[in-house]
């Protein structure tokens, strides 16, 4: 199945526009978000895991003690593409606010 090309810097900036947790341009989308705890970190860890499976479309992720940064970017297209916003739409559902 062929990947969905490489996003416009107006493309991207469209995309976030309806993203307002994450931030970025055509380089890589970013989020930082804190959890309660250090389980309930990994536990998210372990959630985003498998929506990226499901898609097929896997996020750079640090761990730091209870905060996550997220990096989302397609490697294969050197920049965002359509699944990165899809991904982030996906963890937004999963994550609190």
């Amino acid at each position: 199945m062929p990947r969905p090309p490489r996003l416009s810097p107006d493309d991207v900036a469209a995309g976030l526009r309806s993203l307002p947790l994450w931030s970025g341009d055509t380089g890589g989308l970013h989020r930082t978000v804190q959890l309660a705890s250090f389980p309930a970190a990994v536990a998210a860890i372990v959630a985003i895991a498998d929506v990226a499976e499901e898609m097929d479309h896997h996020p750079d992720v640090d761990l730091r003690f209870r905060t996550l940064h997220l990096t989302l970017v397609s490697h294969s297209e050197q920049g965002v593409s359509a699944l990165d916003l899809e991904l982030a739409r996906r963890i937004d559902a999963l994550l609190p606010a």
